[in-house]
C-alpha cells in the first residue's frame, strides 16, 4: 500500500482548510475502494509471496509497513495465524477500515494499528517484530536508504525484511482498445511515468543493493508476473474504473491529447454503452518483485 502524504493545510484560511480536507477525504476514500478491490483479485499472488518468504519459523510479531486497507496485514494473518501484526500509515480513514475489517474477521486482538508516518525524524515504538513487511510503500519515502537503515534496527536479530514492489500501475485494456483511441491506456501510462518519474523516482528501483547498504544480507529475490481475465469478473472492471479514474483526476491527465481525454470519460462514463464496466475484454496484467532481506 502506499503511504497517504499529509499535507497539512492553513489556519488563517478557513476556506481553503475545509476545501483541502474534503479533498483528502476524497482521495482517501478512491484510493481505499482500489486497495481493496487490488487485495481482492490479487489475494492468490500475495498467498504465493508470503509462502515463498525464508521463514524458519513462523513469526510472532510483524510489522505490516505503508499498510493501507489491510491487504498485507491479513494475509500474513492467514499465513501466520498466531502472529500479532503492527499495522502503520499515514491515512486515518485507511487504518479505520483496517480496524473494521480485525472486528469482522474476529482477529481484532491480533491487530494493532498505528498512524505515522514514516519520513518523519522519529518513529513510534513498533516493537522489536520477526517480520517487517512493505508492499508498495517503499518507494514513496524520500529518504528510503535512511528507512531501510530503520526498519534494520528495528528488526530482531535474524528477523526478515519483505519488501514487494510493483513494475508499474496495472494494465487493464488491450492494445487496440478503446476502437475509437487504440493505444489510449498505455499513453496513460508514458504521462503517469513522466510524473512520477519526478515525483517517485524509486518506482520501479532495485532494492537488493539498497537493502545491502543499509546492512541487509538479501536472501531472495522472486518476481510474479499477473496476468488475470476479467470475463465474469466484475471486480475487475471496478479496479480498472477505480484506477482510470484516479488518473484522470492528476495532474499527468493534463499530457494527454483532447481527443485521447475525451475517449476517457467516454470509458469513465457509466451510463456510456463503451463504460469500462460494460466491457468484457479486460484483464490486470503487472508484475510484482519481492526481495527477502535478513537481518544478520
Amino acid at each position: 500500500m502506499t503511504q497517504t502524504p499529509q499535507h497539512a493545510p492553513h489556519a488563517h484560511d478557513h476556506k481553503h482548510q475545509h476545501h483541502q480536507v474534503h479533498e483528502h477525504e476524497y482521495d482517501d476514500g478512491v484510493q481505499a475502494e482500489i486497495l481493496d478491490l487490488d487485495a481482492e483479485i490479487l489475494a492468490e499472488h500475495t498467498a504465493s509471496i508470503t509462502a515463498w518468504l525464508p521463514l524458519p519459523t513462523a513469526p510472532r510479531r510483524i510489522v505490516d509497513l505503508g499498510c493501507g486497507t489491510g491487504a498485507g496485514t491479513f494475509a500474513l494473518l492467514d499465513r501466520f495465524p498466531e502472529a500479532h501484526v503492527t499495522a502503520v500509515d499515514t491515512s486515518a480513514g485507511h487504518l479505520q477500515l483496517l480496524r473494521e475489517k480485525a472486528c469482522a474477521r474476529g482477529t481484532q486482538d491480533h491487530v494493532r494499528a498505528v498512524r505515522a508516518d514514516l519520513d518523519a525524524a522519529a518513529w513510534p515504538d513498533l516493537g522489536t517484530p520477526d517480520l517487517v513487511w512493505a508492499s508498495a510503500s517503499m518507494h514513496h519515502m524520500t529518504d528510503p536508504g535512511r528507512v531501510l537503515r530503520g526498519v534494520h534496527d528495528l528488526l530482531a536479530p535474524g528477523g526478515l525484511f519483505a519488501v514487494v514492489e510493483l513494475s508499474g500501475l496495472p494494465r487493464f485494456l488491450p492494445g487496440n482498445a478503446p476502437e475509437n483511441r487504440p493505444g489510449l491506456e498505455e499513453r496513460c501510462h508514458t504521462a503517469a511515468d513522466r510524473l512520477h518519474a519526478e515525483h517517485l523516482p524509486h518506482r520501479g528501483a532495485d532494492w537488493g543493493p539498497m537493502l545491502t547498504t543499509a546492512g541487509f544480507a538479501v536472501e531472495g529475490e522472486r518476481t510474479l508476473t499477473v496476468h488475470i481475465e476479467g470475463e465474469g469478473n466484475d471486480a475487475i472492471g471496478r479496479y480498472a474504473h477505480g484506477s482510470l479514474q484516479r488518473f484522470r483526476g492528476s495532474a499527468a491527465a493534463a499530457q494527454l491529447a483532447p481527443e485521447d481525454l475525451a475517449a476517457l470519460d467516454e470509458l469513465l462514463d457509466t451510463d456510456s454503452p463503451h463504460s469500462l464496466l460494460r466491457r468484457n475484454d479486460l484483464s490486470v496484467r503487472t508484475e510484482r518483485t519481492v526481495w527477502a532481506a535478513r537481518r544478520a
